[in-house]
């Protein structure tokens, strides 16, 4: 399928926030008053509001129908030029079967978030051929201290076409920001870990790990040929979890033709150590031939870099040095062009 790239964002651009998971309840109003003000005054975007995104239920989101409505009018809307997800959550992939992707494909849009909005992400690729963006939501855009990372590769990856090449955080953290913006915890980064060295360039595909597999056996699981996958897990995955979790996303048709693998940084909750990481990749054989990144600035932890969804990416991991290039346009990626 030939891919889509949504035109770029421009200062004075509207944007609106949906919330396809949960709800824009469980963020505080502090917290939306500094998102507010970055997003205008930072970014110098015009912030609007679907209109169901505040709606909550017994499970922590709106009904199936509000969401589905705010989806396609954002969409629909010639002013709105990108969207934004509140936050993840638990049931973006309840919306799959009942979206119009016709009207999704006629309409190509910046659309950025992560964790459960992995599911819509890669069924846009698969069912359209849009790149997304896995990013900020709207509710990481309220974090006040230690976002200048985070907001710089937004900006390159949304308001620019150029190649980004990814340098590792300063510090990072994987505290309660959403509770207390004062009590922060900053923690030095070691950068990236070669787990398997090794080049490759392929086409992004990933995620939050055990959303990606909700994909699976559907209509909606992009094809894993010439691919580089970007993998995360939360707080709620533990070693033999990711390890199985892993293992599954090995098993799908197409997983021979993979060429790399970035993996990033776990919450401290999981436990999983940079060693435990290692025995889970190096003993599958599988992995054998790839090349593999860890502890990279993305997942469920601050800073996190924007991924390009079906975009591309080039990863160099030698001992001589690592390196990481994304792109959304493919043309930026030569050695790919001509050999695909």
């Amino acid at each position: 399928m030939i891919p889509l790239i949504p035109p770029r964002l421009q200062r004075g651009d509207e944007v609106r926030i949906i919330a396809p998971s949960r709800s824009l309840s469980f963020i505080s109003p502090s917290s939306r008053e500094v998102a507010l003000e970055r997003c205008n005054q930072e970014l110098g975007l015009k912030i609007s509001f679907s209109s169901h995104c505040a709606e909550i239920d017994n499970f922590g989101s709106s009904s199936l129908h509000s969401r589905l409505s705010d989806l396609h009018e954002a969409f629909a809307d010639k002013q709105i030029k990108a969207i934004l997800t509140v936050i993840g959550g638990h049931n973006s992939n309840q919306l799959l079967r009942h979206i119009d992707y016709d009207l999704i494909r006629q309409n190509p849009k910046i659309f950025c978030g992560f964790s459960d909005i992995t599911a819509l992400q890669n069924a846009f690729l698969a069912k359209t051929g849009l790149i997304t963006y896995s990013g900020p939501h709207f509710s990481t855009l309220g974090c006040l201290k230690g976002a200048d990372y985070f907001i710089d590769y937004f900006k390159r990856a949304l308001f620019t076409s150029d190649p980004i090449e990814i340098a590792p955080s300063t510090l990072w953290s994987d505290d309660a920001w959403y509770l207390d913006q004062n009590k922060r915890e900053f923690l030095p980064n070691s950068g990236f870990d070669v787990i398997q060295e090794g080049e490759a360039q392929g086409r992004i595909i990933g995620g939050n790990l055990c959303t990606l597999n909700l994909l699976q056996g559907t209509e909606y699981m992009p094809g894993l040929k010439d691919s580089i996958l970007f993998l995360e897990d939360d707080s709620l995955s533990f070693a033999e979890n990711f390890d199985r979790d892993l293992q599954s996303l090995i098993h799908q048709g197409g997983f021979n033709e993979v060429r790399g693998l970035v993996i990033g940084r776990f919450q401290k909750a999981s436990n999983i150590t940079m060693e435990l990481l290692r025995q889970i990749c190096t003993t599958k054989s599988e992995l054998a031939r790839l090349p593999i990144l860890a502890n990279a600035d993305f997942g469920h932890t601050l800073p996190l870099f924007t991924i390009p969804i079906g975009g591309y990416a080039k990863l160099r991991a030698m001992p001589s040095g690592v390196s990481l290039t994304l792109g959304s346009d493919r043309s930026h990626f030569f050695d790919l062009q001509r050999n695909s």
